[in-house]
């Protein structure tokens, strides 16, 4: 049966049945299933992979995972002859552009999201201790005083500001979590923002440890002694177990004061505006553009936290603004090279040794990510498919250790 774009749009249903046939992988449900939902062939054009699975877990019908996998590869292949053919007919050969992946087979990729929370992880760890060691190193109040600042030196302290832009963060987080449950494609989501903010954060850790700033209000009590090991009894081990104790403390209230975390000396440049910032630009890269309403809140979510961090005086405003940019330039770097094949093929050698985190994470080419959201229902069936299907390769995998000492033994006694 011929597969061209115009004439598959035109079959009936006896014809998709014919076609499903010939494929070798149709059994006689899925055959009825094709004819009692009407499936023709411009159905059969616009299906995707979470229309396949639906059939047997919306509509009921008796299908093995097998069977559904296989009609969606026969499904898969026939949409590429079409779209192949359909290019071929409407411009010049030379010119005819490779068919584009249908975002149905982005895979999750668990390996590399496994990576990139840990390095994340780490990241914080890293920082967590830096901003112990800066505490340590902080300049003294009386002999260096505050800096010339535009902003600190003409908005008058606010008490309370400090831990308003805190709640204005936690406010985007909770956003940036609806929209990482929901979104069809959350581990690549999770993947990219765990490596954006690793990276940021560990450029953060050199620029506050190689120099130390003095403390930018007369309020804030920062002082050497508070963090100061100069116990003679404690030796270079003791040391490092009482700075790893206050770097858990610091990691565990996330550096947030009104988690009770007091830190001094972390000013260049500000962790606060690099999260209000991060979470401002993922909310508003992978929702909808309609959704301009929760844009325009994200970002006066986002300039409102700043704000507020200068009006607290705890940050100078060069501390800010360096804060926002860099975050901003790495995030729209990363996108426009993540979502343009074109550009990381170009040049993959020089890609893989300048950023080799971002060539490995990327390397899949998943391009960029749809806004495709799911409902409740259909995000718990999602969960307990996955589930099932990690049950299932734990099982095989135990089969085949299982398997093993008995097939040795039986060939050990052939031996013999």
């Amino acid at each position: 049966m011929r597969s061209s774009s115009s004439q598959v749009a035109h079959w009936n249903v006896e014809d998709v049945t014919r076609w499903a046939t010939q494929s070798d992988h149709s059994s006689k449900i899925l055959l009825d299933c094709l004819r009692q939902e009407a499936i023709d062939g411009e159905v059969l054009l616009t299906l995707t992979e979470r229309d396949v699975q639906d059939l047997r877990h919306r509509l009921g019908y008796n299908l093995t995972f097998g069977e559904l996998k296989k009609f969606w590869l026969a499904v898969f292949r026939l949409q590429l002859v079409v779209i192949g053919d359909s290019q071929a007919e409407s411009q010049p050969a030379a010119a005819a552009k490779p068919v584009p992946v249908p975002v149905s087979c982005l895979t999750p990729e668990y390996l590399k999201t496994a990576i990139s929370l840990c390095y994340s992880i780490l990241v914080s760890w890293i920082t967590s201790f830096v901003m112990v060691i800066v505490h340590e190193r902080v300049p003294d109040m009386q002999r260096y005083p505050p800096l010339p600042d535009i902003f600190l030196d003409n908005v008058p302290h606010i008490p309370w500001a400090f831990c308003l832009s805190e709640i204005t963060g936690s406010l985007l987080f909770t956003l940036w979590l609806i929209v990482l449950i929901f979104h069809k494609y959350r581990l690549v989501l999770l993947r990219r923002f765990s490596a954006l903010a690793g990276t940021v954060f560990l450029l953060r850790c050199i620029t506050t440890l190689i120099t130390s700033l003095s403390v930018p209000g007369t309020h804030l009590q920062c002082n050497q002694s508070d963090f100061a090991i100069d116990d003679p009894n404690v030796d270079m081990v003791g040391a490092m177990v009482i700075r790893l104790t206050r770097a858990y403390r610091i990691w565990r209230g996330l550096g947030l004061s009104i988690q009770g975390v007091s830190t001094c000396g972390d000013y260049m440049f500000s962790g606060h505006t690099v999260a209000l910032t991060l979470l401002n630009f993922s909310i508003t890269e992978y929702t909808p553009r309609s959704l301009y309403i929760l844009h325009a809140f994200t970002w006066l979510l986002n300039l409102f936290g700043i704000f507020l961090i200068l009006a607290a005086h705890e940050h100078y405003s060069i501390d800010v603004f360096v804060a926002f940019y860099i975050t901003s330039r790495l995030f729209c770097y990363y996108h426009t090279l993540a979502n343009n094949g074109t550009c990381r093929r170009s040049d993959s050698k020089r890609m893989n040794t300048w950023f080799p985190l971002f060539s490995y994470l990327e390397s899949g080419g998943n391009g960029q990510i749809p806004h495709d959201f799911e409902t409740p229902g259909s995000l718990v069936v999602t969960i307990a498919e996955r589930l099932c299907l990690a049950k299932d390769q734990v099982v095989m995998t135990f089969s085949k250790f299982s398997l093993f000492p008995l097939a040795f033994h039986q060939c050990s006694g052939k031996s013999a």
